[in-house]
């Protein structure tokens, strides 16, 4: 029996034309700022995970189920009611960074930020890197 494989792959679309195409240009704005903070962050280059995530680095993951695939360690994408931040592998909590962090909403593994201007970069700086860290602590994470 084949193993299903993730919806989300990577591919080979430009980064930069992808952002030169977010609309409206507040979006836009905040999309270059996020890219430069994950690069910042992570030292790793974006690459596009399916038609409108930005990921930086990626990790191998084995389930006890023996499902394996692999995944984009972080990143974003500018959707057009929120930015979609993927920084929470759901293995630790984040509490104490996410108090400090401005006005957000959470899902199971996504932070949702409505515009950058609610939050504190330094804070999701923080945020990032930790998440990062704890997903290392569970797979190797390497570059895209």
């Amino acid at each position: 029996m084949a193993k299903a494989e993730n919806k989300t792959q990577p591919t080979g679309a430009s980064v930069r034309e992808f952002l030169a195409e977010v609309h409206p240009e507040r979006r836009r704005a905040d999309a270059r700022a996020l890219d430069a903070l994950f690069r910042e962050v992570t030292g790793f280059q974006p690459q596009m995970w399916g038609a409108s995530i930005i990921g930086y680095g990626r990790y191998h993951y084995v389930y006890d189920s023996g499902r394996a695939g692999d995944f984009l360690a972080t990143g974003f994408a500018p959707r057009k009611t929120a930015l979609s931040i993927y920084i929470m592998p759901g293995y630790a909590d984040f509490g104490d960074i996410l108090a400090r962090l401005g006005k957000h909403r959470t899902g199971v593994s996504c932070l949702y930020v409505n515009k950058l201007a609610d939050i504190d970069l330094a804070v999701l700086g923080e945020l990032i890197g930790a998440g990062l860290r704890d997903l290392q602590g569970h797979w190797p994470v390497e570059p895209s």
